[in-house]
């Protein structure tokens, strides 16, 4: 078999093969021996078929069928020989395909990148450091009331951050419209859950009170139909409740799991919980600056069909994430295309790391992230235990901690400055950092 390859790019090649006329012969032989075996013909008993018969019948099929093995067991063969790592299916591009003649094929095909990473110390890191401090913990536990607030009927007017029950009509242009008209809708005052205006005007409302908002949807309003147009809305109000926090006692603890531990032990448990918090956080921030100095570092080309194949991941995700009827395939590549491309680029960028420092999963890490992550639950020991007898679930964890040490092995090596901040700040999403 001759073999010759040409770099059309930095990952991809022309690859030309040339296989002897007697291979194809021997695999075509081998088909039709095969169907000679298997061949049902009228007259004949089975296996006794005359091999000229078979080749009448048969011989384009076994011909099609024989070159098409050839073509594969050649191309994987030739990759080994030349020492490359496709990135993908090749494309063939028959060349010579006549009987009794060599083989000749072209096959095009994306190899994975080869690089070195580096730039390493050009990485600028900012750590954040934060303890949760006792007001931190104070407004915890007002978020944990506010968030299973009841409300009570009250006999008064209607104000912000009161419930109310309504009845209304929209209307544009003197007709009512698709989806402007509701019974019994609960609506928190305050909650901006509806149009500018429509809350605002429900304040100092009474139960049994009608009432008439003039009002306009806002130019960007999802539905275009509606956007930027003045409406009417008649309002009923059949009721205002004002909100009630619950009280910090035993019933309200048991509803996170927390029995008979009075109101030190329930501090205690939130406590631990904002300290699991924080560390994640702090963790994820300096996680991503790694992640963006490496990619900054160390730009490479990615193999289309690595590409693709993230693409088509992201588009299942999309899809399961949000339902409908909607196949993945009918929502555009070009949504997911940057971010399929950080993360393959990451994923390159990462493996080549590990390969270069010859990086392994520590064991004794493993065991705590998956204690750490078990400690959230009601019987810790069980959960431990679960993701040791699940090789799959054990082997995503053994992932995450070996990207773990790839962060742990550039900031051994990158500019990293700590700062001191809040707790607020300090698990703030990085995004609404920025936009601060």
């Amino acid at each position: 078999m001759q073999v010759s390859v040409e770099n059309t790019t930095a990952i991809e090649r022309r690859m030309s093969i040339t296989v002897p006329a007697e291979r194809i012969e021997t695999a075509v032989n081998k088909r039709l021996q095969q169907t000679a075996q298997k061949a049902k013909i009228a007259g004949f008993r089975p296996g006794k078929v005359p091999m000229s018969e078979i080749k009448r019948r048969f011989g384009a099929d076994a011909r099609q069928d024989a070159v098409g093995d050839v073509i594969q067991a050649s191309f994987y063969e030739a990759v080994v020989e030349q020492k490359l790592n496709p990135a993908g299916s090749p494309s063939i591009e028959p060349k010579s395909l006549e009987a009794g003649k060599d083989l000749e094929y072209v096959a095009v095909f994306e190899v994975f990148p080869e690089f070195t990473v580096a730039g390493f110390e050009g990485i600028e890191i900012e750590r954040l450091s934060a303890e949760v401090a006792d007001a931190d913990l104070d407004n915890m536990l007002e978020i944990l009331r506010k968030q299973n607030t009841r409300f009570e009927v009250a006999d008064r007017a209607a104000q912000n951050e009161d419930q109310l029950n309504i009845d209304f009509v929209g209307k544009v242009d003197g007709e009512v419209f698709a989806g402007g008209s509701a019974k019994g809708t609960q609506l928190v005052l305050g909650s901006n859950r509806m149009i500018p205006g429509f809350e605002d005007g429900l304040v100092g409302a009474k139960a049994g009170e009608e009432r008439v908002l003039n009002l306009t949807f806002p130019a960007d309003y999802q539905n275009l139909d509606l956007a930027g147009k003045a409406a009417e809305f008649t309002v009923t109000v059949n009721s205002v409740s004002e909100p009630k926090l619950p009280e910090l006692n035993e019933e309200f603890f048991a509803q996170f799991g927390i029995k008979e531990t009075g109101i030190e032990g329930f501090r205690a448990e939130v406590r631990k919980n904002m300290e699991r918090e924080l560390r994640q956080a702090i963790k994820s921030k300096v996680k991503n600056q790694v992640m963006d100095g490496l990619l900054a570092a160390n730009p490479i080309e990615v193999p289309k069909a690595l590409l693709s194949n993230e693409v088509d991941r992201l588009r299942v995700q999309a899809v399961q994430q949000f339902g409908g009827n909607i196949k993945p395939d009918q929502l555009p590549a070009e949504l997911f295309e940057e971010q399929a491309k950080r993360r393959v680029v990451l994923g390159l960028i990462v493996a080549e790391v590990v390969k270069q420092f010859d990086l392994k999963p520590d064991e004794d890490r493993v065991r705590e992230m998956i204690q750490e992550m078990a400690s959230a639950y009601q019987e810790p020991e069980q959960v431990v235990a679960w993701y040791y007898k699940n090789d799959q679930q054990l082997n995503e964890v053994r992932s995450v901690v070996l990207e773990e040490q790839v962060v742990d092995t550039v900031l051994q090596k990158a500019k990293v400055t700590d700062k001191a901040v809040s707790y607020e700040e300090a698990v703030k999403p990085a995004e609404a950092a920025q936009a601060d």
